[in-house]
């Protein structure tokens, strides 16, 4: 996540522990990456929503400050209570780590003018997306499932959808701002052709082009 943003996206990017209490200052994104916090003991994300850091993450996003969640980071999202839903073992209790395809289905800061689908990398045991009827109906309503699986053509299936995710989902936006997104490929594994594959890093470049143009001046 580092490199993507400080050597491929070219942005300064600073490291925060989960010790620490506050963001520096000027932040316009917080990513909290993808990996195992804690070992995924209890279940994912359960102890690092006990962070210190956590409530400054939660103002940040209060205050319409931009937050990305891969794999781990969207589990630790839903369990701080910035993304609705839960993350549950996938539907055939098998750790998946491949590319796959998803297709973008909602705009906002991270995916304007990221359409058609994407090919990016997963690796989680516990990616499937589960939320109440209600909730689902919300982030259909609100064009907030930024993402489904799919086939390489785009074709939402049963076939395509790896973990049993409902609907399909394979992220989603948080807020009327949209200023929140969580997801379980990982975008920065796929950014540079030098992987083979730079697809992630359409959504980097989104986030920053969006900001540059919402900036306020100084």
């Amino acid at each position: 996540m580092v490199r993507t943003l400080r050597d491929i996206v070219g942005v300064p990017t600073s490291l925060v522990w989960h010790k620490d209490h506050e963001l520096p200052a000027g932040t316009d994104l917080v990513a909290i990456p993808g990996g195992f916090s804690y070992g995924d003991y209890l279940r994912c994300g359960a102890i690092a929503k006990a962070g210190a850091i956590v409530p400054a993450i939660r103002r940040h996003a209060e205050r319409g400050g931009a937050v990305l969640g891969v794999c781990n980071g969207f589990q630790i999202l839903t369990e701080i209570g910035l993304l609705p839903g839960a993350l549950t073992r996938n539907a055939h209790l098998r750790f998946e780590c491949r590319d796959l395809h998803v297709v973008v289905t909602a705009d906002g800061p991270f995916t304007s003018g990221v359409t058609g689908v994407l090919r990016l990398p997963i690796a989680h045991a516990e990616g499937r997306y589960h939320a109440d009827p209600a909730t689902l109906r919300q982030l259909a309503q609100e064009q907030r499932i930024a993402f489904r699986y799919s086939d390489p053509s785009g074709a939402v299936s049963a076939e395509a959808n790896v973990n049993g995710s409902l609907d399909s989902i394979a992220g989603i936006y948080g807020g009327p701002r949209k200023n929140v997104l969580g997801l379980m490929p990982h975008p920065e594994r796929a950014s540079e052709p030098f992987v083979g594959n730079a697809d992630g890093r359409r959504l980097f470049d989104s986030i920053v082009r969006f900001h540059r143009e919402h900036a306020r001046p100084a």
